[in-house]
């Protein structure tokens, strides 16, 4: 049995982990993202964190489950994952020319210790004309992530004009303070 088990849908977060070079396993989850009505937007994240991580009910023994979600967040308004690609246009046409904040809240749990924090990063984007935001549209990168938008993808290099904070944060998992709570708080390395 590997020590870290990734509880995560996300092809990025499983690609994004194996690059520590932690040996881990992957479970897919599901659970209900419907957020309180009353809750702050700023831990939204951290809250679906948690959420994920309780779903799974029972962590074995030595093991260390990862759970993660991440939001944008234009003002304090959160754009989730579009549900059409009109949807995904108009995110997109509302971070053009504008800096937004993505906060990736993060889960750590074994049978002894439950470790949660969040990692914020704040990115600015360049003007982007109607054209461009059409071609990443008609690529089918827009459709699955928060904000309409992957980093790592042709929008994210011709649009992003710059970030403060951790870029792997932005595309789903923050790996530089994911491997330093491992580490200090579970002695993983």
């Amino acid at each position: 049995m590997h020590p870290l088990l990734l509880a995560s849908n996300s092809p990025r977060r499983k690609e994004l982990l194996g690059k520590l070079q932690l040996p881990f396993t992957v479970q897919t989850i599901e659970v209900d993202e419907t957020l309180p009505t009353a809750i702050n937007p700023k831990g939204a994240a951290l809250y679906l964190a948690k959420v994920k991580s309780k779903a799974l009910a029972h962590v074995a023994h030595n093991q260390i489950v990862i759970t993660a979600d991440t939001i944008v967040l234009s003002g304090s308004t959160i754009l989730g994952k579009p549900d059409s690609n009109e949807d995904a246009f108009d995110m997109l046409k509302s971070l053009s020319g504008k800096t937004h904040v993505v906060i990736t809240g993060v889960c750590l749990r074994s049978n002894d210790k439950t470790l949660s924090f969040d990692t914020t990063t704040r990115v600015t984007f360049g003007k982007l004309d109607e054209g461009e935001i059409d071609f990443y549209i008609k690529s089918g990168n827009a459709m699955d992530k928060a904000g309409a938008y992957g980093i790592q993808d042709w929008i994210g290099m011709v649009g992003v004009k710059s970030i403060t904070g951790c870029y792997y944060n932005v595309m789903g998992l923050p790996i530089f303070d994911l491997y330093k709570h491992l580490k200090s708080s579970f002695c993983v390395s």
